[in-house]
């Protein structure tokens, strides 16, 4: 009986958000830039592409087949492909912590690619995963990260971080050695407070909410004993600035000079 209440339900719901999706397109937010070559549907057959030739050697981190059957390892035939997961089964050949991702490998040995998929937002540490990374891969190799955005808690208590195109761009910047190929969002939610929320935010719509994150680069330089302490915020913004405010950005337009942070305003 409560299967088919479910199912109902289920139903329902799915008839409202069919009956309301003429309106999906407004919750889309002009500044946030979509993934096109590596977007959620497409990344899996561009790596395939590129990464399925004699020579290269691929690395999957978070390779164990958990949501289905992977079928990385036949797609890349031509490669060499090895899977990394922190706990063994189907498809995995190493066993490990991403933090401690060169430990695992001999001294010296690089791939051509390394990716992951549904993995960053499960690290506790990723700003350390992103170094490991660049240790393993070849000068000119690729990373290719896709984690989410917005998305409901899973597979808790690690269930640790949410990722921005931006801050995806922060963790392979120029300052790990990173070009950025592409970064952006994939797959957009539609979503809304609830009833239950303070009653200033009831059913107000929240707009800008999307599942995947995707970030594409390219390993341009070694930066031998990186550490995040002797990194500024201004290697890793992109040369972007955090939006002023209304005032300070109208008086800039206008060329006028602004009050300092700070300073009292004029009686």
């Amino acid at each position: 009986m409560k299967k088919m209440l479910k199912q109902i339900a289920d139903l329902g719901f799915k008839g409202l958000a069919r009956l309301e999706s003429p309106f999906d397109k407004t919750f889309l937010v002009k500044d946030v830039p979509m993934s096109q070559m590596v977007a959620h549907q497409r990344w899996q057959e561009y790596l395939y592409k590129i990464g399925n030739k004699k020579g290269q050697r691929i690395l999957e981190i978070g390779s164990r087949e958990v949501t289905g059957p992977s079928h990385a390892r036949q797609r890349f035939a031509l490669a060499e492909y090895v899977g990394f997961d922190f706990y063994p089964g189907n498809n995995v050949d190493v066993v490990g912590d991403a933090h401690r991702l060169s430990s695992y490998f001999k001294k010296g040995e690089q791939f051509d690619i390394i990716y992951t998929s549904a993995c960053f937002e499960h690290f506790a540490m990723p700003w350390l995963v992103a170094p490991e990374i660049a240790k393993m891969l070849k000068l000119e190799g690729l990373v290719f990260v896709e984690t989410h955005f917005s998305y409901s808690a899973h597979e808790r208590p690690w269930n640790f971080f949410q990722f921005s195109d931006m801050g995806l761009r922060v963790l392979f910047s120029s300052a790990l050695g990173f070009e950025c190929i592409e970064a952006g969002l994939s797959n957009l939610i539609v979503g809304r407070f609830s009833a239950s929320a303070d009653e200033y935010l009831r059913y107000r719509p929240v707009p800008g909410l999307y599942c995947h994150s995707e970030f594409l680069g390219r390993k341009i330089r070694e930066v031998p004993s990186f550490t995040w302490d002797q990194v500024s915020v201004e290697e890793v913004v992109s040369g972007t600035v955090y939006p002023p405010p209304a005032a300070a950005a109208a008086a800039a337009a206008a060329d006028k000079p602004t009050r300092s942070p700070g300073t009292p305003s004029p009686p």
